[in-house]
């Protein structure tokens, strides 16, 4: 095997994000004999000590998202969380005669989409919405299909790919106003875009610790208590976490989550300044390679950039990206582990053609990324791009002046991305 040329960039936080130095201490003092080892249940001391330090760990997290602490229950992940949401609270309204329509948008994480697919077949009803070219749902298009019957509504903040955030607070308007449940998977946009469950009525949030420099494993629901949202529990055991997480809970994993949303709500308003300037950095460097198209809004998380490279074929821009020690994403990590063959959901639901999903590449920002690593990586991709386009016809039918929908036979309003006239990089070093 051939020596690496150079180091590999990571620009993939959105699929996981390092560990947060202060949390892996943190963690540490829950792992080992002389540290807090002990089960969080049994009532001697030690055991009282890790009761403790959960509930100061539950109380961090609540705190992120502005809720009590005994609205959080703590999962496995947001998976987990997600699942326990939809199903638990379908299955609890169904059964006292609440309701038993889901609605959903087609531009959902799969642990939404698969568990929806699973309640249909239970005899649930789901209705999956469209999304605009965009990917921003219209409310219009909740308003056609909730009625008395709906008992939940799952919507994602921020998309994982895409990085659009989703107006919550007109489609919250419009499920309470039929009595129904919101459920929001929130795990992209904790700790960046605002979130407060005081001032938004939406009764179910799913979270992650490790999107968020906290560890891999562990996760949250928020449950509204008042008025109080009931669910039916996924498992059953000893009655931990309200009887609805059964298990001895991993305190070290806990302590970790809730540290790691500590510290977020500390770096919020710098990291979102951060993450900005690179973001623009970034968008205007794609910008001057020329035939970059947005997948996405111009408004979208700061975090997540997705683009797609006209003229380019999916499966080579892959092995080129590879190649050049590059650590991005077509897609979501969770998706790709099934296939990594088929075009993005997302994509396909914000009506791309085929092949532009295919050369579609999600840049996703975190606050140890510099300016400088910015730089690199596009400077990597511009090399690989004239090599590419020198032999691809529809990038010299592009350059001629063809238009996109032309090219690759849509009628999808499409945006490439282009430079103001006198723009300037921010410097970021």
């Amino acid at each position: 095997m051939s020596a690496r040329q150079h180091e590999t960039i990571y620009l993939d936080y959105a699929a996981t994000t390092p560990v947060d130095p202060e949390v892996v201490r943190a963690m540490a003092n829950y792992l080992s004999g002389d540290g807090v080892f002990a089960n969080p249940a049994s009532e001697h001391a030690p055991g009282q000590q890790a009761a403790e330090a959960l509930a100061v760990a539950r109380l961090r997290v609540a705190a992120l998202v502005g809720a009590e602490p005994g609205e959080i229950v703590f999962t496995s992940g947001a998976t987990e969380a997600n699942n326990l949401a939809i199903a638990g609270a379908a299955r609890w309204r169904r059964r006292h005669g609440r309701g038993q329509r889901i609605v959903t948008v087609r531009t959902e994480h799969k642990s939404v989409l698969e568990t929806c697919t699973a309640l249909a077949a239970e005899g649930f009803a789901v209705s999956y919405l469209d999304v605009g070219a965009d990917g921003r749902l219209d409310p219009a298009a909740l308003d056609a299909v909730l009625d008395d019957d709906t008992a939940l509504v799952s919507v994602m903040h921020v998309n994982n790919e895409t990085g659009v955030v989703q107006d919550l607070a007109a489609l919250a308007t419009r499920v309470k106003a039929v009595g129904a449940l919101l459920h929001v998977d929130a795990v992209q946009s904790i700790g960046g875009e605002p979130l407060d469950v005081r001032a938004l009525p939406v009764d179910l949030v799913s979270l992650s610790a490790h999107k968020l420099y906290g560890p891999k494993g562990v996760g949250a629901l928020y449950i509204r208590q008042r008025p109080r949202v009931r669910l039916c529990p996924l498992l059953h055991g000893g009655g931990q976490e309200a009887g609805l997480r059964p298990g001895t809970v991993p305190v070290h994993q806990a302590v970790g989550m809730g540290v790691a949303c500590e510290l977020a709500a500390q770096r919020r308003a710098s990291d979102a300044l951060w993450l900005k300037g690179l973001h623009q950095r970034l968008r205007e460097s794609l910008a001057a390679l020329g035939g970059v198209v947005l997948n996405g809004r111009e408004d979208g998380a700061a975090h997540i950039l997705n683009v797609s490279f006209v003229g380019i074929q999916g499966e080579t821009l892959a092995y080129e990206l590879q190649a050049a020690d590059l650590a991005v994403a077509s897609g979501s990590a969770c998706t790709a582990a099934l296939s990594n063959r088929a075009p993005s959901h997302v994509l396909q639901a914000m009506g791309r053609p085929a092949a532009l999903a295919h050369a579609a590449v999600r840049f996703s920002l975190g606050r140890s990324i510099t300016g400088h690593e910015i730089d690199t990586a596009v400077e990597r991709i511009r090399c690989r791009l004239q090599s590419l386009r020198r032999f691809s016809p529809l990038w010299r039918d592009w350059c001629r002046g063809r238009s996109l929908q032309a090219l690759y036979e849509t009628a999808t309003p499409l945006t490439v991305l282009e430079n103001s006239p006198g723009a300037r990089k921010r410097e970021i070093t």
